[in-house]
């Protein structure tokens, strides 16, 4: 066991046996009760206000829609643990140049990265009534690095992985790893609420949500 799990594990230990942690109140909604429908139309509806771009579709069709949305790509990063079959829809007789491949063990640099025009991703959970999208940086995802330096993000939400409010999808994440949320392409306005977009990420953020 290392130093930092012996902390939580005493700190998690101490809460539990607290007294005063049980009588503490927690009136707070811990569910939103919505069906499925409901969820991906709210996360929709709140992703589109934010400026991004949205595609619903069936697992079926997101290799088509992200070979759509890479066309004009000269080149793009995937996580090492990405599923092979959402690039399925690639050519492969240009995926050879135009593909990178991010891993723990061979990370691209930081040099690569921004002459990379746009990445996809996995994502760990999707939070409709924000707008919010949660990586953790598993497989699928990759470093932090890879989702903040191309100008365009791809990222795919399953249907399951959305929930309805934040503390739902808290339940769903180890808080211990590298958290990522997302609402909407990187933007930010000076004093004179001037938008200037792509400064602290992706210009363009594409969210394929898979039925």
């Amino acid at each position: 066991m290392t130093a930092r799990e012996d902390i939580l594990s005493r700190v998690r230990a101490a809460l539990q046996d607290s007294p005063e942690a049980a009588q503490i109140p927690r009136e707070y909604r811990s569910g939103s009760g919505m069906d499925t429908d409901e969820l991906i139309d709210l996360l929709v509806d709140r992703l589109v206000d934010y400026k991004a771009q949205v595609a619903v579709v069936p697992e079926s069709g997101v290799p088509a829609t992200i070979a759509s949305l890479l066309e004009g790509a000269r080149s793009y990063v995937v996580p090492e643990g990405l599923d092979g079959g959402w690039l399925a829809g690639m050519d492969d007789g240009e995926t050879t140049s135009r593909r990178r491949v991010d891993s723990s063990a061979e990370p691209l640099s930081v040099t690569d990265l921004d002459g990379t025009d746009a990445v996809v991703t996995g994502s760990a959970v999707a939070v409709a009534e924000t707008g919010t999208i949660i990586l953790d940086g598993s497989a699928n995802q990759g470093r932090r690095a890879i989702s903040l330096v191309p100008d365009h993000h791809i990222c795919v939400v399953k249907a399951a992985d959305i929930a309805g409010i934040l503390p739902e999808a808290l339940r769903r994440i180890d808080g211990t790893r590298p958290i990522t949320m997302i609402s909407g392409p990187s933007a930010t306005s000076d004093i004179e609420l001037e938008r200037v977009e792509g400064v602290h990420g992706p210009r363009r953020l594409d969210v394929i949500i898979a039925r």
